[in-house]
């Protein structure tokens, strides 16, 4: 069977994961990693809780079904300060992907798709950019990972929160070693650049001139911090098939600093959503960042939620 290469038409994916769990249900996250609630029955509750609500936003739209893996931290430097060697990730980042199958496996029958991604997040800080990075470093750091999603059966691996290119590129390249589809996401600050200065259209173009992924996704940015980067006009638009929004509209600089949630305006979240997918017609996976949960994600959607 050909492998997947991305969504055929509107796909609902999930929203803010760590902020949701530590705000709104009072989990304690070291280095804001989610992926050691697999292992207990307690944590593995609070995800199914989690993943069951935008489920329900896909049954009630109609929607295909994106789940995507917790293991954003689920890397080596990452785990490390977790305590975590090499071994544990691989048991954890396999595991995440077969949880989450046997969880959509539920709804196979009654949606037009289910896919599961694994979850990848950059090596270094998700807000600030440093060092530029080697794309051949990039891609025997992040390989393992990517292995492991590909050997539990991963529908395809995704990327989020990238700071730069040089990742971006090193991460394509292992996942076509593993035999992989990949999606790669953006942050963008403020002025819709990249953390570390790249206008988003060069960004994209430099990627894909060299690894192209499947496709793109912009996360961990408000709307109107995305705005600016669509001034640049051209077919790189076209390669954007996901959004995943931070609720606030405040810089990542306060959002780091900040002791309590942000949800931001939910009315203002979804037309400025609206702004956005004028701009950017192959948009199809619409989910949430930092600070949304539920509610926000089906409000795009045109539902509503209780939870």
């Amino acid at each position: 069977m050909d492998p997947w290469r991305g969504p055929s038409g509107p796909t609902v994916t999930d929203g803010g994961l760590e902020t949701d769990l530590i705000f709104h249900h009072g989990v304690d996250l070291p280095a804001f990693a989610a992926f050691p609630l697999l292992e207990d029955e307690r944590g593995c509750e609070l995800l199914e809780g989690y993943y069951r609500g935008y489920a329900e936003v896909a049954l009630a739209t109609g929607a295909a079904l994106l789940l995507e893996t917790p293991t954003w931290r689920a890397n080596s430097d990452w785990g490390a300060q977790l305590g975590w060697g090499a071994a544990d990730l691989d048991r954890v980042n396999r595991a995440a992907v077969s949880w989450l199958s046997a969880f959509g496996t539920r709804y196979a029958d009654r949606l037009p798709e289910v896919r599961v991604g694994g979850t990848i997040g950059p090596r270094g800080d998700g807000y600030v950019a440093g060092a530029a990075v080697d794309p051949d470093e990039a891609t025997a750091y992040h390989r393992p990972q990517l292995e492991s999603f590909a050997a539990a059966g991963a529908d395809l691996a995704s990327a989020y929160t990238l700071t730069g290119t040089g990742e971006a590129v090193g991460i394509v390249r292992a996942a076509r070693e593993v035999g992989l589809p990949v999606a790669i996401s953006f942050t963008l600050e403020t002025d819709g650049r990249l953390p570390d200065g790249t206008v988003l259209a060069d960004a994209v173009a430099q990627v894909d001139d060299v690894a192209a992924p499947d496709y793109y996704l912009l996360n961990c940015a408000h709307p109107l911090h995305i705005a600016p980067a669509l001034q640049d006009r051209g077919a790189w638009r076209e390669r954007i098939r996901g959004l995943r929004c931070n609720a606030s509209t405040a810089t990542h600089a306060e959002l780091d600093a900040a002791e309590e949630l942000d949800e931001g305006d939910l009315e203002r979240f979804t037309t400025d959503h609206a702004d956005l997918l004028a701009s950017l017609p192959q948009v199809v996976i619409l989910g949430g960042c930092c600070g949304t949960d539920v509610r926000h994600v089906a409000r795009l959607w045109g539902t509503s939620s209780q939870s």
